[in-house]
């Protein structure tokens, strides 16, 4: 399990305590801050322990949803607007507004580990608005993805998000148009 310096502290009472388990190798310090009772950890548990409050977004949901076979470099993330900025070089963040923010937060699970990721529908809607900013053989490749998995995407869902937007009517009809 991973461990903030915080919980531990609460759990070993002080600091002295909490290096006294690293070096009897009860814990390993992972990085500051962050520690496991286990030396080798998965990414993606460390990356939701030291935010837990970031959605993962983007290439990295393309990815992780199975819609695309190219593997992210860096790991696509959403945060709150107010949420500050993290100087993580493996990964890109992108801040949202508080009514976009939450709208298709789910979990899912991926090799045992539960992260927060925006649903299929919602990376649909952002796929279809940043369309433009996209490279074509990546957007023809997604959609096509999605074209395979339509009978399982909710068709209300979809008219939610995309009216969330002013164009949410051009979105929702070139959502019609690519996938259905």
């Amino acid at each position: 399990m991973i461990y903030t310096h915080k919980e531990l502290k609460e759990k070993y009472g002080s600091n002295y305590q909490i290096q006294k388990a690293v070096k009897d190798k009860l814990l390993y310090k992972i990085e500051p801050g962050i520690y496991s009772d286990k030396k080798n950890n998965h990414y993606l548990e460390i990356f939701m322990k030291k935010y837990p409050n970031a959605i993962i977004s983007g290439d990295s949901a393309y990815y992780y949803h199975n819609l695309t076979d190219v593997i992210p470099k860096k790991i696509f993330m959403t945060t709150d607007r107010t949420s500050g900025r993290f100087k993580d070089t493996y990964i890109i963040q992108s801040c949202s507004t508080s009514n976009y923010y939450k709208l298709g937060k789910t979990n899912i699970e991926i090799e045992g580990v539960t992260i927060n990721i925006y649903d299929k529908e919602r990376m649909l809607v952002e796929l279809i608005k940043n369309k433009n900013n996209t490279p074509y053989d990546y957007y023809k490749e997604i959609i096509d993805n999605y074209r395979k998995i339509k009978s399982e995407l909710d068709i209300y869902k979809l008219h939610e998000y995309a009216n969330v937007y002013s164009n949410g009517e051009k979105i929702m009809t070139m959502i019609q148009d690519e996938v259905f």
